[in-house]
């Protein structure tokens, strides 16, 4: 398993970004959490499968249809295997 910190930028509030990307890790059986940043980006931290986690960084890449990602940062982290799920964080 491996763990990856996920920075998105561009208009990723306000478009569904959250729920869609956890449909998507749910999908992919990646666990972690997803939140707004005050300033106006989005953060994730993904513990997964490799496959699965370059497939969840090509999606958030685009995101969901009304998002305009501009710039994505993926950073590894030290593995995390103590989710059990992807939660959306408020």
């Amino acid at each position: 398993m491996t763990t990856l910190h996920f920075l998105i930028e561009g208009k990723v509030q306000g478009v569904f970004f959250r729920v869609s990307a956890k449909r998507k890790a749910d999908d992919l059986g990646i666990t972690g959490w997803i939140k707004n940043t005050p300033n106006g980006h989005v953060e994730a931290l993904a513990t997964g499968e490799e496959v699965a986690l370059k497939a969840f960084e090509q999606w958030c890449r685009r995101g969901p249809e009304k998002a305009q990602v501009t710039q994505v940062t993926v950073t590894p982290r030290e593995n995390n295997s103590s989710f059990t799920s992807f939660s959306i964080i408020r």
